[in-house]
């Protein structure tokens, strides 16, 4: 998904980057902020939970889900990237952010994804679920800032290898982010 929106590609169809992009953003906002509603709806049908101690749990599950090396067997789909010759920027750009937005509808990379659906559903409050999802759908979006310089096919395959070159970096920092804040909760909740 990242480098399908990209100034180049968005020149070469006749749309502008920043209306895409803006589209996409406000699209990953609103699928997060429907999947959090959701879920805190559902939340306040639970009785009370010890909150802090669930959701470190959650956490640290996801954490140990991450660190074993394989693929989660949740979401097999990719956004449909033939909307991209069929629609307009806006248009693809709000539906592929709302479908990345919501978290679950697409291939999921990470079982921090899974932990931010159980803290959604751990506010037992569809506001404040959907306020987690807000927060969720709207970091989804910020890695499409990092394709804004792409003008040129080399900078596009160069960018491609950078990013590959470090997801595991970035796999591993989400494993010890997710250790560190499960651990933290859990600690809080037995305090």
């Amino acid at each position: 998904m990242l480098t399908s929106i990209t100034p180049l590609g968005e020149r070469g169809r006749g749309n502008r980057w920043a209306v895409t992009t803006s589209a996409y953003a406000v699209g990953c906002a609103l699928g997060g902020a429907t999947t959090g509603c959701v879920l805190g709806s559902v939340g306040a049908l639970l009785p009370p939970l010890p909150v802090l101690l669930v959701a470190g749990a959650a956490c640290l599950l996801a954490a140990a889900a991450d660190a074993v090396p394989g693929r989660l067997p949740l979401g097999r789909r990719q956004v449909d990237e033939r909307w991209l010759g069929l629609y307009r920027g806006w248009v693809y750009g709000l539906g592929f952010g709302y479908q990345l937005g919501l978290g679950v509808v697409t291939i999921v990379t990470s079982a921090a994804t899974l932990a931010v659906l159980a803290v959604a559903l751990l506010t037992q409050s569809p506001l404040l679920g959907a306020l987690v999802g807000l927060v969720f759908g709207s970091a989804r979006a910020l890695p499409a800032l990092v394709v804004r310089g792409v003008d040129r096919p080399e900078r596009l395959r160069s960018l491609a290898r950078r990013v590959e070159q470090h997801s595991a970096t970035a796999a591993r920092t989400t494993v010890a982010a997710l250790a560190a804040g499960g651990t933290v909760l859990v600690a809080g909740g037995v305090l």
